[in-house]
């Protein structure tokens, strides 16, 4: 008798986007650097990230703070694709949150294949977040939501597995 659960096509884990970070803290010619550069490697447009609230650090309200782009469907696909080839395809179990969402660090962008060094840019670091959904999940994000199902969750241990077989990613053991 077939397994019902990997049948199901509502039970199969997907992309549902990809958002990547430059964080700097400050505003200037550094975050007009880090906005080129998220505009060249994606080709869609950079949101400037500003201060909710007063940090202990100096900054005030309404403040830039840093640059993201969104990424969904296939520009989200090639993008992990690039990304996994930067860190060596090698993820920490640590990395998955409790929704089995995971987010890692590439240290350099001139890591990723065919980006090459451009000295008016110089080098960043970046931040990769990639949240992961089944079908089924926008209930939750309706005008009148409802709680998506304890069954229907994706936990870290699924989110594990899935990226490893589809994504290619190797994670280390704890």
């Amino acid at each position: 008798m077939p397994n019902m659960k990997q049948d199901n096509s509502m039970r199969k884990i997907r992309v549902e986007k990809v958002v990547i970070n430059i964080g700097l803290g400050e505003a200037g010619e550094r975050l007009e650097r880090a906005k080129k550069l998220l505009e060249v490697l994606t080709g869609k447009k950079v949101v400037t990230t500003i201060a909710r609230k007063r940090t202990t650090f100096g900054t005030g309200k309404g403040r830039p703070l840093g640059v993201c782009v969104t990424l969904r469907g296939k520009d989200a696909d090639d993008f992990i694709k690039r990304a996994h080839e930067a860190i060596d395809g090698k993820l920490k179990p640590t990395v998955f949150d409790k929704q089995g969402n995971f987010s890692f660090g590439v240290k350099e962008h001139i890591g990723l294949p065919g980006v090459k060094y451009d000295p008016e840019i110089g080098i960043w670091g970046m931040d990769v977040c990639v949240r992961l959904e089944r079908r089924g999940y926008r209930v939750s994000k309706k005008s009148n939501p409802h709680k998506v199902g304890k069954k229907h969750r994706i936990t870290p241990d699924e989110a594990r597995e899935w990226t490893i077989k589809n994504l290619g990613f190797k994670v280390e053991s704890q």
